[in-house]
């Protein structure tokens, strides 16, 4: 742990924090609590052109249909961000690149990973990426909430103890 209390701290990172990451953050947050484990989650995005701004009303939705809340405001990642986490998932390799980009320039040590390198299904066919959702596009935003739901699942179990970190991808 990289902070005083015994509580993880896990960052999703997206490239605008309005989609994919806030989604993968409250996903997180529900296995846990159903779990009864204590995780501290936050997301961001590393572009910071959505600054500020709610997660898209468009993912939103998508999340509530399946009692899914999404909340918070967009944030751009920084260093800060690198060095308190436990644990860094990027959506795709493109965030995960930018993301060792930031950790290497600023020294943070914390393990980035894919996201869904946590779900044993998608690492078996080696579809890691969560796709964007935002333009449209064949997969939409009830796929990334499904997709997320079951990388979250492993997450917690990687923080509970229960499964190996996949390493880098």
């Amino acid at each position: 742990m990289r902070r005083d209390d015994a509580t993880p701290l896990v960052l999703t990172i997206c490239l605008g924090n309005i989609c994919r990451s806030p989604t993968a953050e409250a996903a997180i947050r529900e296995v846990a609590a159903a779990r009864g484990m204590a995780v501290e989650v936050r997301s961001a995005g590393t572009g910071g052109w959505h600054v500020g701004a709610p997660p898209d009303e468009r993912m939103t939705a998508a999340a509530a249909a399946v009692d899914l809340v999404l909340d918070g405001a967009a944030e751009q990642v920084t260093a800060e961000h690198l060095a308190t986490a436990d644990l860094i998932v990027a959506m795709d390799r493109q965030n995960l690149a930018d993301l060792e980009r930031l950790a290497a320039s600023s020294g943070a040590t914390t393990p980035i990973r894919l996201f869904r390198a946590f779900d044993d299904a998608s690492l078996a066919a080696g579809d890691l990426e969560v796709p964007d959702p935002y333009y449209g596009g064949p997969d939409g935003f009830d796929h990334v909430v499904a997709l997320c739901r079951a990388a979250a699942t492993g997450v917690v179990a990687y923080l509970a103890g229960e499964r190996d970190d996949p390493g880098p991808r």
